[in-house]
């Protein structure tokens, strides 16, 4: 009952307090981001929605748009402004997306809803987390870590989208307070991991290798 029907009713519910409330916020970093990075003041690209379907995501953006001699954007970490750590490491960053939860696209608690171009990149198992809504509070925060690697989060993911339930609900709402504050303390929004295609890239190629050293 709760994840046919009483979760996206907490959504909706939840979403439309929380945006009617946090509207001063909204203003105030939007102007922030506007003076300190210039336009577009919001951040959007498609992510893998339910059932693989493509939905447009915003987020306060982190970054400036610098580029080199060339024209080509400069690397993340070039262009990741200090205002853009804190906004990752506190998450308000990703405050737009409570549109995103009210309109259907994404829920409070679920998987990371990850860029569509990650899609190829999931193993046969893994595409069961595409059965529930995306979420702005991952469940990978019941690891306790500040950022776990891609195997960890998945095995959260797939756990959770196997056994929705408001009980892990609130489980994974109550842990991710701690680890807002170990996110702040340890500045995680200046945080490299490595993109999901580079990372399976990189064990695809580490398998070869020691699949051709054993024969």
């Amino acid at each position: 009952m709760y994840k046919r029907f009483g979760k996206r009713l907490l959504d909706i519910i939840l979403s439309i307090l929380a945006i009617i409330i946090l509207s001063p916020v909204y203003l105030v970093l939007a102007i922030c981001v506007r003076i300190g990075m210039g336009k577009p003041i919001l951040f959007s690209q498609d992510r893998i929605g339910k059932d693989e379907k493509l939905f447009r995501l915003y987020k306060f953006r982190s970054m400036t748009n610098e580029k080199d001699k060339d024209g080509n954007l400069l690397p993340e970490k070039d262009r990741l402004t200090k205002f853009g750590v804190a906004l990752r490491s506190t998450s308000l960053d990703e405050l737009p997306e409570l549109f995103m939860i009210l309109k259907g696209d994404m829920s409070f608690v679920g998987p990371r809803p990850q860029p569509w171009f990650y899609l190829p990149y999931y193993k046969e198992e893994e595409r069961k987390i595409h059965s529930v809504r995306g979420g702005l509070i991952p469940p990978d925060s019941l690891c306790k870590e500040v950022q776990c690697d891609w195997e960890t989060q998945f095995q959260y993911e797939m756990y959770y989208a196997e056994n929705v339930s408001l009980w892990l609900d609130l489980k994974v709402i109550f842990c991710t307070f701690g680890i807002l504050i170990k996110r702040i303390k340890h500045s995680y929004g200046a945080d490299d991991r490595p993109m999901l295609n580079v990372y399976r890239a990189h064990m695809d190629a580490q398998e070869e290798r020691e699949i051709t050293r054993v024969r």
